[in-house]
């Protein structure tokens, strides 16, 4: 699958559809742009967008119909019909031309394995802003289940940071109603990160969009109330001294053990941010 992901996908879809405004040759694989009947086109099967705002859409259909499509759609042959094409980014684009009854539309024709095709759709919503933070994570969630995607490889290809992705993916560890809330725009990405794992995730999210709470405000009630834990006992052991600087080291972070040759021990990592955990957390697999 490596081998077969398109080069520099962060560079937006111009260098995906491989066009160029100085009017180069169209690289391999690839057809020169051209006009093809509305009808001939057929849905993305891996497209990650399910909401289609008709508020947004009417504005589109309004712009194609008044200047027509100036970006052409990308599209893949189908298979056994020379007349058909699956649209792999421009989806909106081609609703509006079939609301405004436009009967051709112009495309740029690629020839791209299923991977591919799933990785452009993405990128365009991703760059475009069009995927809201649920539809990002199932998408990123089906790059990585269904091509073996990292979440490191996603970042690269999408042209977002590896947190990004990790704490996008996190997302979808919510309960169904409170993601809905997030796909409807109820509830922002930060709101719903500061509920994962909340028992009570669904109330809390519920009272943060009846009470307007900001991203503070929500992590804050998120908090739970948690028992007192003893206090360690004081480490006067060198040896232990020791593992936790190595340890501090080759983390980076602050490293504190606790032992007790009765009942055993614990070591405690600390962290400031979901970054460093995420680098923890990256280190840790790697080691193993």
């Amino acid at each position: 699958m490596a081998d077969e992901r398109p080069r520099g996908l962060g560079r937006g879809l111009s260098a995906l559809i491989g066009g160029d405004e100085g009017g180069s040759r169209t690289p391999a694989g690839n057809r020169s742009p051209r006009t093809v009947p509305t009808a001939f086109l057929r849905p993305n099967k891996f497209q990650p967008r399910k909401t289609f705002v008709e508020e947004d859409l009417s504005d589109l259909i309004a712009s194609v119909k008044d200047k027509g499509i100036l970006q052409p759609i990308l599209v893949r042959p189908i298979a056994g019909d020379a007349n058909a094409y699956e649209i792999v980014a421009g989806e909106r684009r081609w609703r509006a031309a079939q609301a405004a009854k436009l009967h051709e539309v112009p495309v740029t024709v690629k020839e791209l394995n299923d991977g591919q095709a799933l990785e452009y759709a993405i990128i365009e919503n991703v760059q475009r802003s069009d995927l809201n933070a649920i539809e990002e994570g199932i998408a990123y969630q089906e790059l990585m289940d269904r091509f073996s995607y990292t979440q490191e490889q996603l970042a690269g290809a999408v042209g977002k940071s590896r947190p990004h992705v990790a704490n996008t993916l996190r997302l979808l560890k919510l309960p169904e109603s409170v993601r809905i809330l997030v796909r409807d725009g109820k509830l922002t990405a930060g709101h719903a990160r500061a509920l994962i794992g909340d028992p009570d995730a669904e109330a809390k999210a519920l009272a943060i969009v009846e009470g307007g709470l900001n991203v503070r405000q929500a992590e804050q009630a998120a908090v739970k109330k948690k028992p007192k834990k003893p206090h360690s006992l004081p480490v006067e052991d060198p040896n232990i001294k020791e593992l936790e600087q190595t340890l501090a080291s080759a983390t980076g972070l602050k490293v504190q053990i606790t032992d007790d040759p009765d009942k055993g021990g614990e070591v405690r990592i600390f962290y400031k941010t979901l970054e460093q955990l995420d680098d923890l957390v990256l280190r840790l697999k790697q080691k193993w």
